[in-house]
């Protein structure tokens, strides 16, 4: 096996001999060079062509986050894993805005800092082989075809509505869409789709995970949840201290499974930059941020937006205006603010809403003739992941709706 190739950039040569010794005992991983600063780093980055890219923040000449957002742009191969003492989010922002792959904060372990680096640089090995011009279209294309679309819910701001527009759009796919659907919480801390859907399971992504090293179809089956409209779900961890248990590596096997399994796999995340949401925005076919009518709301998904562009994102982004009103920012200032067309637009509806979170019944399933109903089904065109059969341009109240209903 061919080692994976690591070029340390610190600006302090006791950090760099302490980062070798770090590595010394992995096998599958080679130093090939030291860089004092940004500049030297960028230079031997673009000699060397390393697989990964251990870049301090603060160094002289060129910092570490201006020196990975070129080497980003000048050697795309290259995985870069930025290593700071500072460990708050705006850092972490910056450095995911820039391109780097992962984040550590000294002091780290030799576990912490192999793990790191062989899962960036396998995460950078999958990214080579769709990027590269040797694959046909042709082949592509295939490939793709024979997968089901990730769609994943994102903001880093709480209260637009994004679990909401996760539960809704899901049961409607499977619903009205007819689609094979498996709705996934990864909020792994706070998740509440098992409530607004009104589930009550006995087990969660974090029993599946410690069932055995690793996942399988046949397992993750056994632990999805099956709800009224058809839609699977595999709910969040039932204590906030369970969420640990789930790792990234779990998440990039479960993916796998479900994309296979699945036409739709929705995906409600966490409003956090984690490694498991950065890998979940990595595999999902579309990233979904919803926004509403406040100013800081809109600075989250701005900033969201500068961090999915530096990781070439865009074109899986679709932002959606949620809880619509006459109050708060026009429509043309927050197009203005981003700089895009809005996909959709959900209008603001509390009693609608409200009622259906209560009941544990997605207002797409029995209060369809709803303005924030009707909407679903747009925000689902946007997505252009799905043609609705004829039957559903005008559906006829189903079993479960009339049960409802009365």
């Amino acid at each position: 096996m061919t080692p994976i190739t690591v070029l340390i950039a610190d600006d302090i040569a006791a950090t760099r001999e302490d980062i070798k010794r770090l590595l010394y005992f992995e096998e599958d991983i080679e130093v090939v060079g030291e860089a004092g600063d940004g500049e030297e780093a960028v230079i031997l980055a673009s000699e060397l062509k390393p697989d990964v890219v251990l870049m301090d923040v603060n160094m002289p000449r060129v910092d570490g986050i201006e020196a990975t957002e070129r080497i980003s742009v000048n050697v795309p191969q290259c995985a870069i894993i930025i290593i700071s003492i500072q460990g708050e989010q705006e850092y972490l922002r910056r450095a995911m805005a820039a391109g780097a792959r992962d984040y550590l904060v000294k002091p780290f372990s030799a576990q912490d800092l192999a793990k790191a680096i062989y899962r960036v640089s396998e995460s950078q090995r999958k990214r080579n082989i769709f990027l590269s011009p040797s694959l046909s279209a042709v082949s592509t294309s295939s490939i793709r075809a024979k997968k089901g679309t990730i769609i994943s819910f994102f903001c880093t701001k709480g209260g637009v509505g994004k679990t909401t527009l996760a539960c809704n759009t899901a049961v409607a796919l499977a619903q009205d869409y007819k689609k094979k659907v498996v709705l996934v919480d990864l909020d792994l801390s706070s998740g509440d789709v098992a409530v607004m859907l009104n589930l009550n399971p006995k087990n969660t992504i974090a029993d599946m995970v410690q069932e055995q090293d690793t996942l399988d179809s046949p397992l993750v089956e056994s632990f999805l949840v099956q709800h009224l409209s058809g839609l699977k779900v595999l709910p969040a961890p039932l204590s906030p201290e369970h969420a640990e248990l789930v790792k990234a590596e779990h998440i990039q096997q479960l993916l796998k499974i479900l994309k296979d399994n699945y036409e739709c796999v929705i995906i409600d995340t966490a409003p956090v930059y984690t490694d498991i949401n950065l890998n979940v925005l990595e595999a999902s076919d579309r990233i979904l941020l919803p926004l509403n009518q406040d100013l800081t709301t809109l600075k989250h998904v701005k900033k969201a937006q500068e961090i999915l562009a530096a990781l070439n994102y865009d074109s899986k982004i679709r932002t959606v205006l949620s809880q619509h009103s006459s109050e708060g920012l026009k429509i043309k200032e927050l197009q203005k603010n981003l700089g895009i067309s809005l996909s959709a637009i959900v209008p603001e509806d509390f009693k609608t809403v409200r009622n259906a979170i209560n009941k544990g019944v997605p207002f797409v399933m029995n209060q369809q003739h709803t303005k924030v109903a009707q909407s679903i089904g747009k925000l689902i065109e946007a997505l252009d992941i799905a043609k609705p059969r004829e039957a559903a341009a005008n559906p006829k109240p189903s079993f479960i709706t009339r049960m409802f209903s009365l």
